[in-house]
């Protein structure tokens, strides 16, 4: 009999090592492809606000994992991105709820690359002057985002369905918040979430275990390091919802309706919840349902009209999004697919679609080498490998679908957010 985990392992394979500093290194060797892509993660991202590090409590201002980020790129002998233009690199960073990831991609120079990469992030370097600096040029992106109602839409539901968890909080912070950071906060960052045990090097395409080994040890990554003792605190959240309705203006065509439902906290590791919220959006909204047939056909959604799902520490929470001319007609309409499903169960054989469909996405992204290894330090960082994920989706059965809506996607922890156009002036 075929054995799924076999399969999955062969499929996803890729060479592991943990270095006596503490940093997990992972490459994927893929012959005949010549570009290497790099992460370089740390399981520190806007949510982890509030921890202790060596038994003292740190709290900090929304938005310093964004602004740390921005600062790693600098040192006293000058920018990263100029050093990596002498490489021919095309390098950038993100920082996300629960991470913070510096990347590159290269075809050439790519040994000149890692040392880059690993001295920027492993040597930082803030002084009152170049903070200040950052606090303008960071300000005008938070204005920026402001203005995005695909951004305000997340954080305003996020907002309406937390009553204390952080991810009510814009990643970037406020103008305000990011005004009280210091070089000593950001210095106690790198101490508690920069320490190589809670990091990962992932390493994808024309590259060898070899090689990233050899750039670890030019950066001193070989030798043990002393660990800082962190952890991070997190607030008590009720399982009511925050606020059930919002309502705002903004610059906008239409409007927009964001529809979210607060779920029971789960660990970041629980794949089969992964997956099972997965196939649920799917087969509530996703396009070869009949729910988005209606919306479509009808005019009430534009195409982008989908869910999207949040599970972090003390978080889990699915968001339904886009714009709409009726977005209470909308609204109901979501509702009651949610609960003709809930009676009925989910159609098998749409189930056996959208399984199918992640688990071919899943293994299409083992071929591309940014996808790979962002998919390698995304499940290390949240403690599974992709051979493990690959094995639970293939064990996901229609009646573990069924089962979720029984507890999940309820009305009465839902929260829904409606951004209108602004009036018209001259009305």
């Amino acid at each position: 009999m075929h054995d799924p985990l076999q399969a999955a392992a062969a499929a996803a394979a890729y060479e592991t090592k943990v270095l006596p500093s503490g940093l997990t290194v992972l490459v994927r060797p893929m012959p005949g492809y010549r570009g290497a892509h790099a992460v370089y993660a740390t399981k520190f991202g806007s949510v982890n606000q509030d921890f202790t590090l060596d038994g003292e409590v740190v709290r900090l201002p929304a938005g310093v994992a964004h602004f740390l980020e921005h600062k790693m790129f600098e040192s006293e002998e000058g920018d990263a991105f100029a050093r990596y233009a002498k490489t021919g690199a095309n390098a950038n960073a993100y920082t996300s709820f629960d991470k913070t990831c510096y990347i590159f991609t290269a075809t050439d120079k790519i040994d000149e690359s890692l040392d880059i990469l690993l001295s920027m992030v492993g040597e930082p370097w803030f002084t009152e002057e170049t903070i200040a600096k950052e606090q303008g040029i960071i300000g005008q992106e938070i204005r920026m985002y402001e203005d995005s109602p695909e951004w305000r839409m997340l954080f305003e539901l996020c907002g309406c369905l937390y009553h204390a968890h952080p991810i009510r909080q814009d990643i970037a912070g406020t103008v305000e918040s990011i005004a009280e950071i210091t070089p000593k906060m950001l210095y106690d960052c790198c101490a508690a979430w920069y320490q190589p045990a809670n990091m990962v090097l992932a390493v994808a395409g024309g590259i060898t275990m070899e090689q990233v080994l050899a750039a670890c040890g030019r950066a001193g990554l070989m030798q043990a390091r002393p660990a800082h003792a962190a952890a991070p605190l997190w607030p008590n959240e009720p399982a009511s919802v925050a606020c059930p309705y919002k309502e705002l203006q903004m610059e906008v065509a239409k409007p927009c309706i964001g529809i979210g439902f607060k779920e029971a906290a789960v660990s970041t590791n629980d794949l089969k919840a992964r997956h099972v919220c997965d196939i649920l959006t799917e087969l509530v909204c996703g396009e070869m349902t009949p729910l988005y047939r209606a919306l479509y056909d009808q005019g009430l959604v534009n195409p982008e009209f989908g869910a999207e799902s949040l599970m972090l520490d003390g978080c889990f929470c699915i968001l339904f999004t886009g714009e709409s001319e009726q977005p209470e007609t909308v609204r109901r309409m979501l509702l009651d697919e949610i609960a003709r499903l809930r009676r009925e169960g989910v159609d098998e054989e749409l189930f056996t679609l959208c399984k199918n469909e992640l688990y071919g996405d899943m293994i299409c992204d083992l071929e591309n080498i940014e996808a790979a290894a962002g998919s390698m330090a995304d499940a290390q960082l949240s403690g599974y490998t992709l051979a493990e994920e690959l094995a639970a989706l293939a064990g996901i059965r229609k009646e573990d679908v069924d089962a979720a809506l029984q507890t999940m996607l309820r009305e009465e922890h839902s929260a829904a957010v409606l951004i209108r156009p602004l009036e018209d002036a001259n009305e």
